[in-house]
């Protein structure tokens, strides 16, 4: 059987998980949050105590155990949906993400997972390394001031007490981090499609890609 993939690259707060997994139910496909399973990744971590900065201290990772379950993740059966959205998770999540030995582990899970099901996969290398093949690449970003907005919204909408200048401050941070890493990079793949949403609402974004996805599978099937 031929499995299809849709592959979504962009920064924090772009809007990529929410068009992910608006077009995977559409799609009837799974939906792979990576980011997601970097943020539980580093909740453990944190949780365990280990040393952040140390590369070999997440061998954790190998009796760990991630599940998508209708679009969420579950880490070792919980459901980390609120507690990847801590702030003590998003402020080292750069950090963790930035280690060889945790990217090689769960790329290594993303393939799999890809290899075996039609995916809409969202993340930061999704295109350049986890999925060079995927049928349509798009790279989504918006400016600073529009993502951190939405960052706040979601944060108050969970509860959480934050201030909107220094949520800009800390995207600015993770975008030079997640930018300049030296393994796996945030960058827009060759082939991608680019997409600025700070002016598109979710629709508009999810219908063009849906389309776009559409004429290339369909296609391809002929």
């Amino acid at each position: 059987m031929v499995y299809h993939a849709l592959a979504i690259d962009g920064p924090a707060g772009a809007g990529k998980s929410t068009v992910a997994k608006t077009l995977a139910k559409r799609l009837g496909y799974v939906y792979i949050d990576t980011g997601a399973m970097y943020r539980a990744t580093t909740y453990k971590a944190l949780s365990l105590e280990v040393n952040l900065n140390d590369p070999e201290a997440f061998d954790f990772l190998d009796s760990t155990d991630f599940d998508f379950r209708n679009g969420e993740l579950y880490m070792d059966s919980v459901n980390m949906t609120s507690l990847n959205r801590l702030k003590d998770v998003s402020d080292n999540v750069s950090l963790v993400a930035s280690h060889i030995p945790v990217r090689n582990k769960l790329v290594s899970l993303q393939k799999e997972i890809a290899a075996n099901n039609n995916v809409v996969m969202d993340g930061r290398d999704i295109g350049t390394v986890v999925l060079k093949e995927a049928d349509l690449k798009v790279f989504l970003t918006a400016s600073v001031e529009v993502r951190a907005k939405r960052r706040y919204d979601e944060l108050v909408a969970l509860g959480s007490k934050v201030n909107l200048k220094d949520l800009e401050n800390d995207i600015k941070r993770r975008d030079t981090y997640d930018s300049s890493r030296k393994y796996n990079p945030l960058k827009q793949a060759s082939d991608a499609i680019y997409i600025d949403t700070s002016d598109k609402n979710i629709d508009e974004v999810s219908d063009l890609l849906y389309k776009k996805f559409m004429e290339i599978v369909n296609e391809g099937e002929f």
